[in-house]
């Protein structure tokens, strides 16, 4: 039998044409491997067909009745979420732009994982993603979409815990975690990077890496965050600068302890932070340097404080003279720039919202129609919420009145 005899060069040739051919098989595979496991291949994005119309024009009047014009399920927003000119909705891996006053769908973006958050900010939609299919995994995958045409825009892989909120002064976006904090500018470019980083790239850098978190507030070029320390024996709050000049270096405005243990964290103005106190109730207020302006009694059971509020964001809405704040049982109205308490509504669902000049507060079985100068309840609207008889957080859009009732988004009008 004749056999082929190769030369030592021609088998060396033929042995690197062999590994180049199986290094092009596993690169082959490699690439589809991680194209089926990747975000991308496994997301289906449905932009708008069209573009969207302007957001409706504010309300010249309060009607005299609210109904029901379409409900659906958001059990990843923690408020309506109003962007742009669309209503949104998130739900299990799925973030949806609706038309506020009919629900029909704009544009979808649903990823193969489960959301963690979603929220509003720099006009955009912020979706939270789980980075696994479990509910227990890191909330690590962040993207940014188009309020307008649901279009993707910028991505990020933050290092966030479950049960993280995404808070916002305009300007920036704070995520919020018990032990952990982050900032965004429009980009997701991270601003800021505070508490418990688990792989620092130069260490040393945090001043209290040890702290569990209680609650957060937010202002431009302010975050005030209320930490518990084993250093201290009680409280303390701290202000922080979101745009500093390095994300890994916290640049701190002032750290001050507080009275006791317990309290929250409530609003920031251009000069004032307040901080809710327990057994006995009452509003501290401090000043740029950390230092009490202010102690008044409020009129809050105490069974309102006796917990940190859910994700650490105390309910609090606003408009250009006042906060809002909902104690769990009570609406309090705080100054917008001195942040000193104005009145109090007992035996509501949530902290209200501006509407044509005044305040719809929701309480059982309807809405109050405030007067948000005095606080004076001027009539009701009857609401039918089909038994929910919890927390009520309400936002506008045009003359839409929208409802988050827990994991339901309900939006409301004239009949």
């Amino acid at each position: 039998m004749f056999r082929l005899r190769l030369t030592e060069p021609e088998r060396r040739r033929r042995g690197d044409v062999l590994a180049a051919a199986v290094l092009v098989v596993v690169l082959v595979t490699t690439a589809v491997l991680y194209w089926r496991q990747s975000p991308a291949a496994n997301t289906i994005s449905e932009l708008a067909s069209r573009a969207a119309a302007a957001a409706p024009a504010p309300p010249a009047a309060v009607p005299q009745q609210l109904t029901e014009a379409w409900r659906a399920a958001s059990g990843a927003t923690a408020v309506p979420l109003v962007a742009g000119p669309v209503v949104v909705t998130a739900d299990g891996s799925a973030v949806v732009g609706r038309d506020a006053a009919t629900g029909a769908t704009q544009w979808s973006y649903t990823r193969n994982v489960p959301l963690c958050a979603a929220a509003e900010g720099f006009g955009r939609v912020l979706a939270l993603f789980h980075n696994g299919s479990g509910r227990d995994s890191d909330c690590s995958e962040l993207t940014e979409l188009d309020a307008v045409t649901g279009a993707r825009a910028a991505q990020r892989n933050p290092d966030l815990r479950p049960g993280a909120q995404m808070i916002t002064d305009g300007s920036h976006v704070a995520a919020t975690g018990t032990n952990y904090l982050e900032v965004w500018r429009s980009d997701l470019v991270k601003t800021l990077e505070y508490g418990d980083i688990r792989t620092p790239a130069q260490p040393g850098r945090q001043p209290r890496p040890d702290c569990r978190y209680g609650s957060f507030a937010m202002a431009p070029g302010r975050l005030a965050v209320l930490e518990r320390c084993a250093s201290d024996s009680g409280d303390r709050l701290t202000v922080l600068k979101p745009d500093g000049r390095d994300a890994t270096r916290p640049e701190v405005e002032s750290s001050t302890p507080v009275p006791g243990s317990g309290a929250q964290v409530l609003a920031v103005s251009a000069e004032r932070v307040a901080v809710a106190l327990p057994d006995p109730a009452r509003l501290l207020i401090l000043d740029n340097a950390g230092r009490q302006v202010g102690l008044v009694p409020i009129d809050v059971p105490a069974a309102d404080l006796s917990s940190d509020p859910p994700g650490g964001v105390a309910s609090v809405t606003g408009d250009e003279r006042r906060y809002y704040w909902w104690t769990g049982s009570r609406t309090v109205a705080l100054d917008r720039t001195d942040l000193v308490p104005l009145w109090t509504l007992r035996d509501t669902l949530g902290p209200g919202v501006d509407y044509a000049g005044s305040l719809l507060v929701p309480v059982p079985g309807g809405t109050w129609v405030v007067n948000p100068l005095d606080g004076v309840a001027e009539r009701t609207i009857s609401v039918d919420r089909g038994g929910w008889t919890g927390p009520v957080a309400l936002a506008t859009q045009g003359a839409i009145v929208l409802e988050q009732r827990g994991p339901e988004l309900a939006a409301l009008r004239a009949p």
